[in-house]
Formats: C-alpha cells, structure tokens, sequence
C-alpha cells in the first residue's frame, strides 16, 4: 500500500469513529429524552469534547493530505467530502448535547410525557437515526442507492415538526401556564429538525464523492 493510500485509509478510519461516537450520541439522546434520564445525558455532555477533538484532527489530517499530495478527482473528493462530514457530525453532536441539557435542566415532565406520543417525537428520533445509519452504511459501501431514500426521510422529519409544532400550539393555547415548558420543547423539536437537515448534508456529501454529482440547489435530492 502507497503511503498516500495509508493516509487516506486513515481518514476514512477517522471519520468512521467519529460517525459511530455521534451516533451512540445520538442513541443515548434519545434514550435520555424518552426516559427522562439525568445520568444517561450527563454521559452524552461528558462526550462532548471528544466529538470536537475528533472534527478538529480530521480537518487538520485533510488539509495536510492535500498540502502534501496534492489530491485530484475522486482522493480530493473524498478528502473535501470528509472533512465537511466531520463538521455536520460535529454540529449533529451539539444537538445532541442540547438535548441533553433539555432533559437535565427541565421542570415540566408533565406536560413532555402526555404529549411526546401525540408529537412523534420518538419516531423523529427513529427517522434520523436511521438517516445516520443508512449514510454510514452508504459511504463505507461507496454506493449511493439509498441516496434518495434517506434524503425523502428528511422531508418527513419536516413534517413532523410542523406538525407537533402546530400542536404543541394549541396544547399551550388550552394550558398557557405550560407556556415556559412548551417553549422549551418548541427549541428541542426545532434541534431535532436541524439534525435532519445535517443528515441530508452528509448524503449530498456521499453523492459528491462517489459520483462527482453536486445535489445541492440542484433538483435531483429525491433522485
């Protein structure tokens, strides 16, 4: 194996921890959120800094890759596409820790109880983490054939939050005295739709390395 062909084995490797790390992230935030467990999101908070150690050396590995080897066609895509990656899971992460603090910081289960099954927010966490898994799978593989379909489950991760938007307002409009806990839950909702957006970033990012295709502004994200 050529010394070039080392290093960019090592990036791969590299991202594919990362990738893991923010998925068992978001995994734990999921489970922390549904079960109301303190101690499970300070364990994802306590991971935090690991994530961005992790962004922070593969953006330094990508750039001196292409300082010294000055990449061409489908290695400098690879490169490009893993360093943007790094930073869509890094921000994936943030959310995650955001929701972490959500569930240590909030006073109001009441309210989040009774309305987490009417919302779907257990199945929002369920649509992104297999829009995590699927593209982790679909970039080791090399092969863009589920492109489409996890792509088409960021707009229902869109419908599902304004849909619970649209709910949660009128559940506030009946008991304005959950109006501090709503608004809170309102920001949640709204990091968990954020995660999908990333999710589809990534995708675009496959598409490009792979197939030397740009999606993005392009038309063709539910090919």
């Amino acid at each position: 194996m050529k010394h070039n062909e080392k290093e960019i084995q090592l990036l791969k490797d590299e991202i594919n921890q990362m990738w893991r790390l923010v998925i068992s992230q978001m995994e734990k935030a999921k489970q922390a959120f549904l079960n109301n467990d303190a101690e499970l999101a300070l364990e994802i908070i306590s991971l935090e800094k690991r994530v961005n150690a992790f962004e922070l050396k593969i953006e330094s590995n990508c750039e001196n890759y292409i300082a010294l080897y000055s990449p061409v066609a489908i290695d400098l895509r690879l490169v490009l596409s893993i360093m943007k990656i790094s930073i869509a899971l890094e921000r994936i992460a943030d959310y995650a820790d955001g929701i972490a603090h959500h569930v240590i910081d909030r006073d109001c289960d009441s309210l989040d109880h009774k309305v987490i099954e009417e919302l779907e927010l257990e199945r929002m966490f369920d649509i992104l983490l297999n829009m995590m898994t699927d593209s982790y799978a679909a970039i080791n593989a090399e092969n863009t054939a589920s492109s489409g379909k996890i792509l088409a489950r960021d707009a229902e991760v869109d419908d599902i939050y304004e849909l619970a938007f649209s709910r949660l307002g009128e559940i506030l409009k009946n008991h304005p005295d959950q109006i501090p806990c709503g608004l809170k839950l309102i920001l949640l909702i709204r990091k968990m739709e954020r995660i999908g957006d990333h999710c589809s970033n990534i995708v675009e990012d496959i598409v490009f390395y792979i197939e030397a295709r740009v999606l993005k502004h392009s038309g063709d994200r539910a090919e």
